[in-house]
């Protein structure tokens, strides 16, 4: 079966340093734009996480999600580790993204 369908999972951040939130999605550009907008109550809103600092990206939804598990059982220390070899000072990649 062929799809055209990608899932992300994603780290956002309050900033250098600051509180994580690891999720999935279909769709990285809105879903991002959710955070930043803080149209959802809930833990990114709460927290101001909303600079989006790293992404993987999947065909399958099964294998996204099972990343996202895996990820979150990671300790804080291998997550930035993780952040760090792909973007060492946190830069907000949302722009990168959206071509903006």
């Amino acid at each position: 079966m062929s799809t055209d369908k990608s899932y992300t999972v994603y780290i956002l951040s309050s900033g250098i340093g600051g509180t994580l939130y690891i999720g999935v999605t279909n769709d990285l550009v809105r879903r991002v734009y959710e955070h930043k907008t803080k149209v959802a109550d809930g833990f990114t809103k709460k927290h101001g996480v909303d600079r989006l600092i790293y992404y993987e990206q999947f065909e399958d939804v099964e294998a996204a999600i099972r990343r996202e598990k895996r990820l979150k059982r990671y300790n804080r220390e291998w997550k930035i580790q993780l952040i760090e070899e792909e973007n060492p000072n946190w830069v907000d990649l949302y722009p990168s993204i959206t071509g903006f």
